[in-house]
């Protein structure tokens, strides 16, 4: 071998040597054959999974093919530790979402991850409102058709109301407890095994009012089986039309269901760049917008850095509710 030959061999591997992100960055430049693991901390066949699936045909040119894998149990923290827990290369990635990245940090003793520090945000995906509802005969019977109404009725007959919800720590649990600390009132909640049977429970009578997620609700609700009293979205939703928000009753109140994409912490900058232009694209793409619509979730393209900081103002958020709630999962 030439000592030409030798430099530029040594000239090489030394630039491998001192490149730990040589890898990775080869993602950002041309991932042509490479295939991208998109983890999602819940079963196949739910709103988060349908969205992902839908996301990973649309940037199959930019980005190539994307794998949707199913890793549910444990609230999602399953999923949510084998994206923490992944090579930062940018060919695993996955879904953060309301429960995975705010509230489990809170409710869990134990987490197999730090949410905080774990993960590097590459775009919010969706936005569904929830939706305060009771059952329409329910309602009629106690003369209620506002959120008012609800407030003067559970103050002139304290401890009369209840509420159920998918189980102690859920979103409609914490949605609860949040709006009776806001209105001052008591209603007992009612936990289920699940948020199908609560909403079972309410269509039966068996409770007085549920927070629900907006998708789930919206068939009885237009059936006539449920009456909508507020979305909890800081805006009203255009599906719910004439629907206020319990903001305009309580000024700043939000608790709405999120999710979006995240990789391992570590993950090169220009990983994160090149996938945030995909998703983004692929969220902005009127097909998308429209599938969405079907499940009632609204598209949130943002950028990495917008997308952390919501996290981390979520987190916030729900550290004061689940301390309030009392809820604990041991």
């Amino acid at each position: 071998m030439t000592r030409r030959h030798i430099l530029l061999s040594s000239t090489a591997l030394a630039a491998a040597l001192l490149s730990p992100f040589a890898a990775p960055l080869a993602l950002a430049q041309d991932n042509t054959g490479q295939t991208i693991k998109l983890v999602v901390p819940y079963a196949a066949g739910g709103p988060i999974d349908v969205t992902a699936r839908a996301l990973a045909e649309r940037v199959r040119e930019s980005l190539g093919t994307v794998v949707i894998d199913n890793k549910g149990g444990a609230g999602g923290n399953i999923g949510a530790d084998a994206i923490a827990k992944a090579a930062p290369d940018g060919l695993t990635i996955g879904i953060a979402a309301t429960a995975t990245h705010a509230v489990n940090p809170w409710l869990y003793s134990r987490m197999p991850y730090d949410a905080a520090k774990d993960f590097a945000g590459i775009t919010q995906m969706v936005r569904v409102p929830n939706v305060l509802v009771m059952n329409t005969a329910r309602a009629e019977q106690l003369k209620i058709s506002t959120v008012a109404d609800l407030i003067a009725y559970a103050k002139a007959n304290p401890a009369k109301l209840n509420y159920g919800s998918g189980g102690n720590g859920s979103a409609g649990h914490l949605a609860g407890e949040m709006f009776k600390q806001k209105a001052g009132i008591f209603a007992l909640h009612i936990p289920y095994r699940g948020a199908n049977p609560a909403q079972l429970a309410l269509l039966a009578g068996e409770v007085d009012f549920n927070i629900d997620n907006l998708a789930a609700a919206a068939p009885n609700i237009r059936a006539g089986k449920l009456k909508a009293l507020a979305v909890t979205s800081l805006a009203a939703s255009p599906s719910l039309p004439g629907v206020p928000p319990l903001s305009t009753t309580f000024s700043g109140f939000s608790i709405d269901t999120w999710w979006g994409l995240v990789a391992p912490a570590g993950t090169p900058r220009p990983v994160i760049d090149k996938l945030n232009k995909a998703f983004v694209a692929a969220l902005n793409a009127p097909e998308t917008k429209s599938r969405f619509g079907a499940l009632l979730a609204e598209p949130v393209p943002t950028t990495p850095q917008q997308f952390d900081a919501f996290m981390a103002s979520e987190r916030a958020k729900y550290q004061q509710v689940v301390k309030a709630s009392g809820a604990k999962v041991d």
